[in-house]
């Protein structure tokens, strides 16, 4: 009888150990409390042309983007500062001289951070419109030829360039909201293999070269984050078969000359909610969400 007691306490005992554990992750504020969502990034994030724009003009930001729908699912209060055009630069320092930085929307209360940047950085989508070529090869000229000439790819050096100075990001990010789980994503999948010319008029070596870029970025994003504890949210996988060589109606992501109301080389309404949606539940995954319990007055 001694025996059976001593199995049920030890039962008992394990039992509520796992409980804690289970609420402790599952509870990442004070009960009652949203969760306090903060997204930082570039147009990947804002959503430039999505209808409805918000007020401020200079960042070209949806009510429909990726933040808005993450908070949505979540129930979080969200505090979006992404702005189309910003680099890692403008997550520190004022934007156009006007807007403040970024990073000044973190605080010890910051319970959720998402963060798309760095394309900008490397000047990747200016170098894209370089790529358009509207007649086959070999009338016109590559870019990836160009670009990577005497065996130097410009691109690839300047994304490997920034991505030492995206982990100091990530750092402060950590420092300014240290209650807060981060959130790093990476780019889609604008372009599938060898492309789709003349649809889009990019040479298949181009758009090779290009989502080639554009996974790089990504690939250093994730070695950034990994390598501080932050996730890693994969939105190249989130957009295959749904790239600007795909029909109208499946795509996520606009070519350059947009099907949808969005702006060119970016997502649309329908990308924004299937980044939303693996924003949240990345967010909604056991031990992804930690925050500090602030004790009650």
């Amino acid at each position: 009888m001694l025996e059976v007691g001593m199995r049920l306490r030890w039962r008992f005992g394990a039992g509520l150990v796992a409980l804690v554990a289970m609420t402790a992750t599952a509870l990442p504020v004070q009960a009652g409390e949203p969760l306090e969502y903060v997204a930082l990034g570039d147009s990947a994030a804002a959503g430039p042309l999505i209808p409805n724009q918000d007020v401020n003009l200079l960042c070209l930001r949806s009510d429909r983007n990726y933040p808005a729908v993450a908070a949505k699912v979540l129930g979080a209060r969200l505090t979006d500062v992404t702005c189309s055009g910003a680099t890692t630069n403008d997550l520190a320092s004022r934007r156009l001289g006007i807007l403040p930085p970024q990073f000044d929307a973190l605080t010890s209360g910051t319970g959720l951070v998402s963060v798309t940047i760095g394309a900008n950085d490397s000047g990747l989508f200016t170098h894209a419109l370089s790529c358009v070529n509207l007649l086959p090869e070999p009338i016109g000229t590559s870019c990836a030829d160009r670009l990577t000439a005497g065996g130097n790819d410009v691109l690839a050096g300047t994304v490997d360039a920034w991505a030492p100075k995206f982990g100091a990001a990530l750092d402060e990010i950590r420092r300014r909201a240290p209650n807060a789980k981060i959130l790093v994503t990476g780019y889609g999948t604008y372009v599938r293999p060898n492309g789709c010319f003349p649809e889009q008029p990019v040479w298949a070596r181009d758009a090779n070269y290009l989502q080639g870029v554009m996974d790089r970025i990504s690939l250093r994003a994730k070695e950034q984050a990994t390598a501080r504890g932050a996730r890693f949210v994969d939105f190249a996988a989130v957009t295959v078969g749904h790239d600007i060589c795909a029909a109208p109606e499946d795509r996520y992501l606009e070519g350059l000359v947009p099907a949808h109301a969005a702006a060119p080389l970016h997502p649309n309404a329908e990308g924004m909610a299937a980044f939303g949606n693996a924003i949240a539940a990345a967010a909604s995954t056991p031990g992804v969400v930690r925050a500090t319990r602030r004790s009650t007055p």
